[in-house]
């Protein structure tokens, strides 16, 4: 999850002992096998798969590891006669310098990577540079016509770096209807803010993290764009933006005191409709030499045919790769990538075994997609629904599970991203069967709905459900849940310490999940029904079944 990513669901599996919770549920879903469960996480999770990065020694384990599984449960292949769809990778290693310098005229000053900055480039080039590039700062980095917005007017950023902040502009604000709120709007990720300085011809841009707002800490920021970037292939990126990347906060606000301006005054500028770029008086210079490689990765799929329409398809996909071998922590450098993904990935495959095993065949057909580099960008999902081994217009919905509760039974179920189709209809009736309820969820500011492969399918025009039980634990209630969730973040998303370990794992709230999401599907899969996007989501379908 660079994302990749992740996680509007829970928890540490090691932060806090589980001990005193039973493993096994009462009401488990019986086709669930906690043993099997075991054996796949122990397998995934473990330093033989060195952290599951693709393109490395870890993917070819992984990918031989989920077709073995997926043949003995007797599904089809999803490519033709293959399990494996081919996802051309263009992997950038990068040596930033380690100092950026400031011109500021009169004197200069020198940043320390990583402490300060987090420099990289999605050019294929041997070196990537900026010299004494004017750095602007460009409010939020937006353009929204729709809603009369550009934070770039009356500037041209050629051989300027423009200077952005996270999230958007309605975050932490009181109006709903202000961009979204507190909710995330898809101008408020990292991704997008790329994409505009790309449009902007800039020679740079550098985001300002802030922990609130970005939904992660800056040790995040240097695990997840340090050592090798991964992106799809064969892309003219000539004329990107050259250098990306991030600042730190304090580095932040020692630009704009040495700039006289006030950052506290900016910011609320940069929340209007009449901010004007402003020149931060200082001028950027650092390079980053790069090794690249290209290479094929992997995703994974299979087919359980559908009796009376195999020509329309539920797709269930988890992410299986994880970001590999990195800075050590505590003299731990594999990235085991336990909770994200491993979790998801383990999921999906009890869910396949379980239709697999079902006595009734489905009328519809099910495809099992486990999809690659998540974490470098959702590019594997990407390169699907671009290249999708049936037709996106035959694809009814998608099921995508990216981290699966390990705390123990929830009272909710957190549709991340609620609203934008019936899909959250089908996620309501399922739950209220395991007398569970709807939330919506607590963090929409973090933009988890941008954060994993969902996305893409959505983008697509595919009804998409991502969700899962988090935030209201069924015994020790919602402050519990918030605080396995926040120490989760703290202390283990994108790090070595996301291992898994049965001792401390409770497979109730897990079992759950996946029987939630087993539920929805067979009741789609059995259904001439086409779950619907609401009036107003972005993400509907322009002609088709809407």
């Amino acid at each position: 999850m660079h994302k990749s990513m992740i996680l509007s669901f829970v928890i540490s599996v090691l932060l806090v002992s589980c001990k005193d919770e039973p493993r096994n549920s009462s009401n488990s879903f019986e086709p669930f096998s906690i043993e099997s469960i075991e054996a796949h996480m122990a397998t995934l999770a473990s330093d033989e798969f060195q952290g599951r990065m693709p393109c490395s020694e870890g993917e070819d384990k992984t990918v031989a590891y989920l077709v073995d599984q997926l043949e003995a449960m007797g599904l089809q292949a999803g490519n033709g006669s293959s399990f494996t769809q081919d996802v051309p990778l263009l992997e950038i290693d990068g040596t930033p310098d380690e100092k950026m310098v400031l011109d500021y005229g009169d004197e200069k000053v020198e940043l320390d990577f990583p402490k300060d900055f987090v420099v990289h480039t999605q050019r294929k080039a041997d070196k990537v540079s900026i010299k004494d590039s004017e750095l602007v700062f460009c409010g939020y980095g937006i353009v929204a016509p729709e809603r009369g917005w550009n934070d770039f007017k009356d500037v041209d950023l050629k051989g300027k770096t423009a200077v952005v902040l996270v999230n958007d502009p309605g975050f932490g604000g009181q109006d709903s209807t202000f961009f979204k709120g507190n909710t995330m709007t898809y101008y408020g990720r990292w991704t997008y803010k790329y994409e505009e300085a790309d449009r902007q011809g800039a020679d740079g841009l550098l985001i300002i993290h802030e922990k609130t707002s970005a939904g992660y800490p800056w040790f995040v920021v240097e695990s997840s764009w340090t050592g090798g970037q991964q992106g799809l292939s064969g892309i003219d990126r000539t004329q990107d933006c050259g250098v990306k990347g991030w600042i730190s906060l304090n580095t932040a606000k020692g630009l704009f005191d040495k700039a006289g301006l006030d950052m506290a005054k900016e910011i609320r500028s940069a929340r209007t409709k009449d901010f004007q770029p402003k020149s931060l008086k200082a001028k950027a210079s650092v390079s980053i030499e790069n090794e690249y490689t290209e290479c094929i990765s992997k995703n994974v799929a299979a087919i359980l045919p559908g009796a009376k329409n195999p020509d329309e398809f539920v797709v269930y996909t988890a992410h299986w790769d994880h970001i590999g071998i990195g800075p050590a922590v505590e003299g731990d450098s594999i990235y085991n990538g336990a909770l994200d993904n491993a979790s998801g990935t383990t999921a999906v495959l009890e869910i396949a075994k379980a239709f697999a095993m079902s006595e009734k065949k489905q009328e519809r057909s099910i495809m099992f997609l486990f999809v690659t580099a998540e974490e470098q960008g959702l590019l594997g999902s990407e390169y699907y629904v671009k290249n999708p081994l049936v037709p996106i217009d035959k694809t009814v919905c998608n099921l995508n599970m990216d981290g699966v509760n390990p705390a123990g039974k929830m009272k909710d179920f957190t549709i991340v991203g609620i609203g934008h189709s019936e899909m959250d209809e089908y996620a309501e009736r399922a739950a209220k069967k395991e007398g569970r309820y709807i939330l919506t969820e607590p963090e929409p500011e973090k933009g988890y709905f941008y954060r994993s492969d969902h996305f893409n399918f959505a983008k697509a025009g595919v009804p998409a459900l991502y969700a899962e039980g988090g935030y209201d634990h069924w015994d020790k209630g919602k402050e519990y849940a918030m605080e396995f969730k926040e120490g989760y973040v703290k202390d283990r998303y994108h790090a070595p310490a996301d291992e898994f370990d049965a001792e401390q794992w409770n497979y109730d709230g897990f079992i759950q999940d996946a029987s939630i999401y087993f539920n929805i599907g067979k009741t789609i899969s059995n259904s001439d029904d086409w779950p619907k996007w609401y009036e107003g989501s972005e993400f509907r379908r322009a002609t088709g079944n809407n």
